[in-house]
């Protein structure tokens, strides 16, 4: 019985915290957002590393049907996009790491996660199909 106790407690005494951190990166979000949106350079930059993982996705979803002198080939495109991205990741810098950072320490299944999702996604809307 005191375990269950104590463990009531615990959660209780911990929901502030969690509202608090949530709260914090939904804030946190919503500025990275801005300050990339408010900038065409940072935009621009931002777009090109999503179109670049994009491409990514899609070369790994199509990696078993494919020759060995293929999978070759698209090994040296997945290295030269990774290293790309790095660089656009440098050029676009803080507001970047903080949009990674938040995506870290969120869970994307639950509402809140969800919600910060859809603040990141507004940014991507403004990239080019």
């Amino acid at each position: 019985m005191n375990r269950i106790l104590i463990v009531g407690i615990l959660l209780i005494s911990t929901a502030p915290l969690y509202a608090q951190n949530v709260a914090k990166l939904k804030e946190d979000a919503r500025n990275a957002v801005g300050i990339i949106g408010a900038d065409r350079g940072k935009t621009q930059t931002y777009c090109e590393i999503v179109d670049l993982l994009g491409r990514q996705l899609g070369w790994a979803d199509q990696e078993t049907h494919k020759k060995r002198a293929d999978r070759e080939k698209d090994k040296k495109k997945t290295k030269a996009s990774l290293q790309r991205i790095d660089q656009l990741q440098k050029k676009l810098g803080p507001e970047f790491v903080a949009l990674e950072n938040i995506l870290n320490d969120v869970d994307l299944k639950s509402a809140d996660g969800q919600e910060v999702g859809l603040i990141i996604q507004s940014l991507n809307q403004t990239c080019p199909e």
